[in-house]
């Protein structure tokens, strides 16, 4: 599907990429609930997103105990709530496209924001709206509150395949024999990226992988091509990946050359080894928005509030993107993320490449269980 007013970067941006500071004016913060309550929020999280310097901050700021639990990857969080019926948890973080996946029966495992509580109006104005079209909004109530965004595109060793210019970075390079035995990728991501790469070669006529959503008979049509391709390949394997700890081992330890990662695993692996780049593809990088949501069956629910509040003050939007490298939703956390950041941005985003970003979509009802069809397909294929 496509949307009448589609997310992209260069909407939320001045001047292209020319600094790491793109935001809108800065938002006026104010702190409803933040700052003045006690007891504990129980928390389940992406395992990188909420690390030690954030725990402090928060508790220092607020005397609330933070419990933490963290899981990797967004079929791992709706089973747990699915199995605990809603319970156990007082703020979650999905992935906004899956938020739908929440529905259990008749009874949907989200409850509705109250903006009333929330500052909300310290997110970009733009993601907050256009977070209503990718899936923040069920059965009419606003659920989600985006949180960061980020992308996943090509990590590559630069010594390998040396003389690459950014500009003709591909999928196709897990492909390439310079990555025999030592290409690394997420299954269920490869059949886009791959599927992207064979659209732009005119091997597959996809609508730029958005058919796979369109209909079963589309996706199947797709995912057939795509899967074979990648199946005729797999000399090329080197490692999955499931999790940002995994990503990392993929080249830290399995020796992969290329892959397809997340922002957070390419930066990270470049602060500590330059030759490795990870940069947007020509055929344009995969974007995804995360959000923050309260369980329906939370029982802490103002501390729950003062955690939202916490997450949505841009100083502490600030360390988590210098934490990780995802990019936050909040208005200001640029100038709070430190120069590595700042240095890292520009030298990935360019203007082309943000106007040329692939955003994920939400789940058709076919599109999640016919999609882990072709994952099994790869997988048993290695």
């Amino acid at each position: 599907m496509t949307f009448a007013n589609p997310i992209t970067r260069r909407s939320m941006l001045k001047a292209g990429a020319a600094s790491a500071t793109f935001l809108a004016a800065p938002a006026i913060l104010t702190r409803p609930g933040f700052g003045q309550s006690s007891g504990t929020v129980n928390v389940f999280v992406w395992g990188d997103y909420v690390q030690q310097n954030m725990i402090d901050k928060f508790q220092n700021d607020t005397g609330i105990k933070l419990n933490l639990s963290t899981y990797g990857s967004n079929d791992e969080a709706t089973q747990k709530l699915k199995a605990s019926g809603g319970k156990g948890f007082d703020i979650i973080f999905p992935s906004v496209t899956n938020v739908a996946n929440y529905q259990d029966g008749d009874t949907f495992l989200l409850q509705p924001i109250d903006e009333t509580k929330a500052n909300v109006g310290n997110v970009i104005s733009s993601m907050y709206r256009d977070s209503i079209q990718l899936g923040a909004v069920q059965n009419g109530n606003r659920v989600a509150i985006p949180f960061n965004w980020g992308t996943e595109a090509v990590t590559f060793d630069s010594t390998v395949f040396e003389g690459v210019a950014d500009a003709d970075v591909s999928y196709g390079m897990l492909w390439d024999p310079k990555a025999k035995g030592k290409a690394a990728f997420r299954q269920k991501s490869v059949l886009i990226g791959t599927g992207l790469y064979l659209d732009a070669m005119g091997e597959v006529q996809s609508n730029r992988m958005l058919d796979v959503y369109k209909s079963e008979e589309d996706m199947r049509r797709v995912f057939d091509t795509v899967a074979s391709y990648i199946v005729d390949h797999r000399e090329n394997f080197g490692a999955f990946w499931n999790n940002a700890t995994e990503a990392l081992n993929a080249f830290q330890q399995s020796g992969c050359v290329a892959g397809q990662t997340w922002d957070s695993t390419g930066l990270l692996l470049n602060r500590d080894k330059p030759e490795l780049k990870y940069r947007m593809p020509k055929e344009g990088g995969m974007t995804w928005m995360d959000s923050m949501a309260i369980p329906s069956g939370a029982e802490n629910l103002d501390q729950a509030y003062a955690f939202i509040n916490a997450m949505l003050d841009p100083e502490m939007a600030g360390l988590m993107s210098a934490n990780t490298g995802y990019n936050s939703c909040v208005d200001g956390a640029a100038a709070n993320a430190g120069e590595v950041y700042a240095r890292q941005f520009q030298e990935v985003y360019t203007a082309e490449n943000l106007a040329n970003l692939w955003w994920w979509q939400p789940d058709t009802p076919f599109f999640a269980s016919g999609q882990q069809e072709y994952v099994d397909r790869i997988t048993n294929a290695s």
